[in-house]
C-alpha cells in the first residue's frame, strides 16, 4: 500500500475520513456511536484539536478539525486504536477495525471549511438514510442548523461566524440546501487528492513542505513535484550561468566551458525529479541515455571540485520547491 503524505503544522485545517476494514460497520448500535464521540472528546483534549463538524455513518466517519499543534497523525492513530480496543472488548472480537490508514485533506481557510462542513453534513442524505438531515442524530448538523445543544468539545463559532450578523442557523441551513449546486465547484479545487484550496495555497505548501528528494512510495509528492512548470526555473538558472538554451538545442558541438555549465544545469533539473530523462534530453538536444552519463559525470565532479560545488549550490537553490 502506498504511503500517505501528511503535511502537518500548527493551526492546520483538515477533513478526515476513515472506513471500516473491508467496508464493514464500525458502529453496530447507538452505544458504539456514543463511545466513539467520547473518544473524540478525549482526543480533542489530549491532542489539543478543535473539532468543527462530524458525521458518523455505518461503516465510516468524517471529521472536520484543526490541529493547534502539528500532530494530526498522532491524534488520529490514537483515536483509531482507542476506539478499536473499546469496540473489540464490547463485541468480543479481535483484529483490525479500520481499513488501513485514515484519509485526510488539508483545507486552506475558513471559507473552504464552511463548504466541507456542508459536504460532511449531507452524508446521510446522499446515503438515503433520512429524508431530512434534521432527523439524523449522529451528526453536528442539528447544532449548526437549529442551534441544538451539541457536545462541549464541538467548536461551531469558526464556521457560523462566516455568516455575519444574520440568523446564523437559518443561513447555515440555506447554505446546506444550496450546497448540491456548489459541490462540483468545491471538488474542482481539490489538488492532488490531498489539498483543498487555491493554486497559491498549493504553492505555499509545496515551498514549505515538499522535500527536495521526493519519495517514490508517496504518490502525492510525485504529483505535486510534476505539477511545477520548470521553464521559469530553467530560464533563471541559465541566465546565472550565462548560457543560451538555443545553443544546446541547435548545435551538436559546444565549447567545453559551456558544456560544463550545461551539464550542471541538466543535473539540477534531473535532481528535482520534475522531468523524465527523455524530456530533459529534448530540452538540451541530447538523447535520454546521455542524461544518465551527464548526471554520473557531474556527481563525480561535485565530489572533487569545490568551485563547481559552490556553483551548483547557488543554482540548485532556485529549484527548491
Amino acid at each position: 500500500m502506498a504511503r500517505a503524505w501528511r503535511i502537518e503544522y500548527d493551526g492546520a485545517l483538515y477533513h478526515v475520513l476513515s472506513r471500516g476494514n473491508e467496508r464493514q460497520d464500525i458502529f453496530r448500535d447507538d452505544q458504539d456511536r456514543s463511545r466513539f464521540l467520547e473518544s473524540i472528546a478525549e482526543m480533542s483534549e489530549r491532542y489539543d484539536m478543535d473539532i468543527f463538524a462530524y458525521v458518523l455513518m455505518g461503516n465510516h466517519y468524517h471529521l472536520l478539525l484543526k490541529t493547534n499543534r502539528s500532530n494530526l497523525s498522532k491524534g488520529m492513530q490514537w483515536l483509531g486504536l482507542a476506539y478499536t480496543r473499546r469496540f473489540n472488548i464490547r463485541h468480543c472480537r479481535s483484529g483490525h477495525l479500520f481499513q488501513g490508514r485514515f484519509k485526510s485533506i488539508i483545507v486552506e481557510n475558513d471559507a473552504y471549511l464552511v463548504l466541507v462542513s456542508c459536504y460532511i453534513h449531507r452524508n446521510p442524505l446522499r446515503a438515503n438514510i433520512v429524508e431530512r438531515l434534521a432527523d439524523y442524530r449522529w451528526s453536528s448538523y442539528p447544532v449548526y442548523a437549529y442551534g441544538c445543544k451539541g457536545p462541549e468539545w464541538l467548536k461551531t463559532e469558526t464556521i457560523l461566524s462566516q455568516f455575519g450578523d444574520r440568523n446564523r442557523h437559518q443561513a447555515y441551513r440555506e447554505k446546506v440546501q444550496r450546497y448540491s449546486e456548489e459541490e462540483k465547484r468545491l471538488w474542482e479545487d481539490l489538488k492532488h487528492g490531498m489539498i483543498l484550496g487555491t493554486t497559491e495555497f498549493v504553492k505555499k505548501l509545496r515551498d514549505n513542505f515538499l522535500p527536495r528528494s521526493v519519495q517514490k512510495e508517496i504518490p502525492q509528492q510525485l504529483k505535486i513535484r510534476k505539477d511545477v512548470d520548470p521553464s521559469n526555473l530553467i530560464r533563471k538558472a541559465a541566465e546565472i550561468l550565462d548560457v543560451d538554451m538555443l545553443l544546446f538545442q541547435q548545435s551538436r558541438r559546444i565549447p567545453k566551458s559551456v558544456k560544463a555549465n550545461r551539464d550542471l544545469l541538466v543535473y539540477c533539473i534531473w535532481k528535482t525529479g520534475i522531468l523524465t530523462n527523455e524530456k530533459i534530453g529534448e530540452l538540451f538536444g541530447v538523447s535520454y541515455s546521455s542524461i544518465s552519463h551527464i548526471v554520473k559525470s557531474v556527481k563525480s565532479e561535485l565530489e572533487t571540485n569545490e568551485e563547481f560545488l559552490e556553483k551548483f549550490m547557488k543554482i540548485y537553490s532556485l529549484f527548491k520547491m
